[in-house]
C-alpha cells in the first residue's frame, strides 16, 4: 500500500492525497524514511499578521513527517501511519512570497 499510494501521488493532477491538491503540495522525494515537499506559497496561506499562518506549516510538519514514516513502511511492507502527537515550536516567521520545502528523517519507527 504504501509504495503505490507514494507512487501515485507524485503523480501530474493525482488525487491519493486531496490535501496535497488543495494547497498545491509536490511531494519531491520519500525513499528510505526520508522525505521533502514543496509548499509553493499562495497569498492565501498568510494571516493578518503578515507572516504565514502557523497552521500551515504544521500541517506541512504533519505531511512531511508521515510521507517520511510512509517511505519507511515502504520498505518494510507495513501499512499506514497516523500522528499521534505534534509539537510546534516556531523559531521565526515564514514570511511571504517565497515557497516552503520541507524536510523530516525518521530517527526511530514505533508500531
Amino acid at each position: 500500500m504504501p509504495r503505490d499510494y507514494l507512487q501515485a501521488v507524485r503523480e501530474p493532477g493525482q488525487s491519493v492525497n486531496p490535501l496535497f491538491s488543495l494547497m498545491g503540495m509536490e511531494l519531491l522525494e520519500a525513499e528510505n524514511g526520508r522525505a521533502t515537499l514543496l509548499l509553493p506559497f499562495q497569498p492565501g496561506l498568510v494571516q493578518g499578521g503578515g507572516v504565514v499562518a502557523g497552521g500551515v506549516l504544521a500541517m506541512l510538519l504533519d505531511e512531511v513527517m508521515a510521507h517520511a514514516a510512509l517511505s519507511h513502511q515502504a520498505e518494510t511492507g507495513r501499512g499506514k501511519v497516523a500522528t499521534v502527537n505534534l509539537n510546534v515550536q516556531f523559531l521565526s516567521p515564514a514570511k511571504p512570497g517565497a515557497d516552503i520545502l520541507a524536510r523530516a528523517q525518521m530517527v526511530r519507527g514505533g508500531k
